[in-house]
């Protein structure tokens, strides 16, 4: 169940005429929730699951935001950005990541995102920074995440990005294989 629209975060876009929005992600489920959540809250959502035609819809039909993910299996979302400041300078950007990092977030602003959100992220979060006036500073957010829960984020993306091999996974983060497996066998902490 949604929860209900922020009256602030919608009357800080309450003058927009264009709210047309891409969202970009390979994770289908989480595209269609997004997208839904964003078009209940008064956005033209455009979703789309892979690099190429996220650049297909910058170049030919620039929307004025954009909720991309860092990394898909065909590029990043940083390659979509820059198609989509080329074409429409004004558009609005947020990068969604699973696996932050400072190097990557500062990559992203360079490339002319207005803000680099670590998953998951909730709707609010994702409407607040795309509607944040350039000075602004973001507030702290409400509920982070816990250390557990990011150690983990980091131990199932390190594992994803090793095609699910548990014994290369454990070389990578240094960490003896049965502890890894232990670790991938429980649920995630909260």
């Amino acid at each position: 169940m949604e929860r209900p629209i922020n009256v602030n975060l919608h009357d800080s876009l309450k003058d927009v005429e264009d709210r047309s929005c891409l969202v970009m992600d390979d994770d289908g489920p989480f595209v269609q929730r997004m997208a839904r959540a964003l078009a209940q809250r008064g956005f033209v959502v455009s979703a789309v699951s892979t690099v190429s035609e996220g650049k297909d819809i910058a170049r030919l039909n620039p929307p004025a935001f954009a909720v991309l993910d860092l990394r898909l299996e065909d590029g990043s979302g940083l390659d979509v950005v820059e198609v989509l400041h080329k074409h429409r300078p004004d558009a609005r950007a947020v990068i969604l990541t699973g696996y932050g990092a400072i190097a990557t977030a500062v990559a992203a602003v360079k490339a002319g995102a207005v803000d680099y959100l670590s998953k998951p992220a909730d709707v609010e979060d994702i409407i607040r920074a795309l509607a944040a006036s350039p000075d602004e500073k973001p507030a702290p957010p409400e509920n982070p995440m816990s250390a557990d829960r990011v150690r983990w984020e980091h131990i199932q993306r390190v594992y994803e990005l090793c095609n699910h091999n548990v014994s290369e996974t454990a070389r990578r983060l240094n960490m003896h294989r049965r502890t890894l497996q232990r670790i991938l066998a429980k649920r995630a902490p909260r």
